[in-house]
């Protein structure tokens, strides 16, 4: 009879170690990789897929299941050890079902399915199927149970991963090998887009190229040739007034230079206000066959230009051509010196000599002007943080160039050093 209480508690064991398990193993899935192996005709991984989207029963038959496993253990192994130990039998009992439980009903195959979650799951489905059937109307009653407690304490399902989680989960298959460097970076970039808006990655009113509407055509044709671009913006009168695009191919006919108007051949501008997100900028462009979105300012004026490539380029990094002059952004000139062009992003600057700054700007001009507190002049210099700062080229009141001197960043005291000598002081 003995023997028979023994293998009974050894299948509430296993069974209980089935439980666990796969608790564990559903929790820890991918849902990817599933998907991956029923596009492969893998009829487990569907069963699996579908009892992963019903959780709430999938966990509740689950925890039914050990329980039921863990009390009739405990319920078994202390009528068996009172009959051999009457005086002892219930302490025995305790003890030698709780380690049992422990170490081969919970710890051990928990931590084996953890290492493969979608290979147990899948295993374990079919037997989990059945038991769901079993145990649907205590699944019914749990599920009114879940909804009652839910309006109760008016709690609120969030299902969604937010930008920061999708920014950690992108680093983590990274470091895992999963993914490269360069697939990384795009996956960020895909990820933080939406955040970017135009004034972020537009291109300054000072620095577009744009021609009168009443300009000579070898005025406009010297400007295609100096500036190699594909589009020209058109103006009446001043830039706050932009009237159209005139494109290369249009400029350009079989015979040289169109006998076409300029108004023949422009195309409506597209424009957008500076906070408009990046992500629909594109849509727009998109909607509107353009490549060029006009950014104003809040008071009508133009505030710059976001081209289709700007925003490409916040997906897919720098994007040259064989026209593009290829500018280095931080040349390195001598022994802890560097000529930076100022057309670098400012942030993307702080990071590059380790800096930090709060102050808004849009550019390291900005910034420059900001420290100064003047407008700019070739050898104007200002010291910020370890960095010593020149400016090396000016053209029409903003920077063009600076040179950066990195000092030595001084050691920082001793912790211990400096609690004495504070401690000193208040003495």
């Amino acid at each position: 009879m003995g023997s028979v209480y023994i293998v009974i508690m050894v299948l509430l064991v296993l069974l209980s170690a089935y439980f666990s398990a796969t608790e564990t193993a559903f929790s820890s899935l991918s849902k990817t990789r599933l998907k991956t192996m029923i596009e492969n005709g893998d009829k487990r991984a569907k069963l699996t897929y579908s009892l992963s989207d019903e959780y709430d029963k999938l966990i509740s038959t689950i925890l039914i299941g050990n329980n039921i496993a863990n009390i009739a253990l405990a319920s078994l192994g202390t009528v068996y050890f009172l009959y051999y130990y009457p005086l002892y039998g219930a302490t025995i009992s305790t003890v030698v079902t709780t380690v049992a439980v422990l170490i081969f009903g919970e710890v051990t195959p928990k931590s084996i399915a953890k290492d493969c979650p979608e290979k147990f799951a899948m295993f374990s489905s079919p037997f989990i199927k059945f038991l769901i059937w079993v145990f649907a109307p205590v699944n019914f009653l749990f599920t009114l149970w879940k909804k009652l407690i839910a309006k109760m304490f008016r709690i609120e399902g969030n299902a969604k991963m937010s930008q920061e989680e999708l920014l950690v989960l992108v680093d983590e298959v990274q470091q895992e090998g999963t993914i490269d460097d360069d697939e990384g970076d795009l996956l960020r970039n895909a990820i933080e887009f939406t955040e970017q808006k135009a004034e972020d990655i537009l291109t300054h009113r000072v620095d577009i190229e744009a021609v009168p509407v009443d300009a000579e055509k070898a005025e406009i044709a010297k400007v295609f040739a100096q500036t190699q671009f594909s589009r020209l913006l058109v103006y009446d009168e001043t830039i706050d007034n932009i009237m159209g695009v005139i494109h290369l191919k249009d400029f350009y006919g079989e015979q040289g230079i169109t006998d076409k108007s300029l108004a023949e051949i422009m195309t409506a501008p597209v424009f957008a206000q500076k906070s408009e997100p990046i992500n629909d900028l594109l849509k727009l462009l998109q909607k509107n066959k353009s490549h060029i979105a006009v950014i104003l300012d809040e008071y009508g004026g133009t505030f710059g230009i976001v081209t289709m490539e700007d925003i490409l380029e916040e997906l897919v990094g720098e994007i040259w051509d064989e026209h593009d002059e290829v500018i280095e952004k931080f040349n390195l000139v001598g022994e802890n010196t560097y000529l930076v062009d100022c057309a670098v992003d400012f942030e993307e600057f702080c990071e590059f000599f380790g800096i930090e700054d709060e102050a808004e700007n849009l550019s390291l001009n900005g910034w420059v002007m900001d420290k100064l507190d003047k407008i700019p002049e070739v050898e104007d210099s200002f010291d910020f943080e370890h960095l010593n700062v020149t400016v090396k080229e000016v053209d029409y009141h903003r920077t063009e160039k600076i040179q950066v001197i990195v000092n030595e960043i001084p050691e920082e005291e001793d912790e211990e050093d400096k609690n004495k000598k504070d401690k000193e002081d208040e003495e």
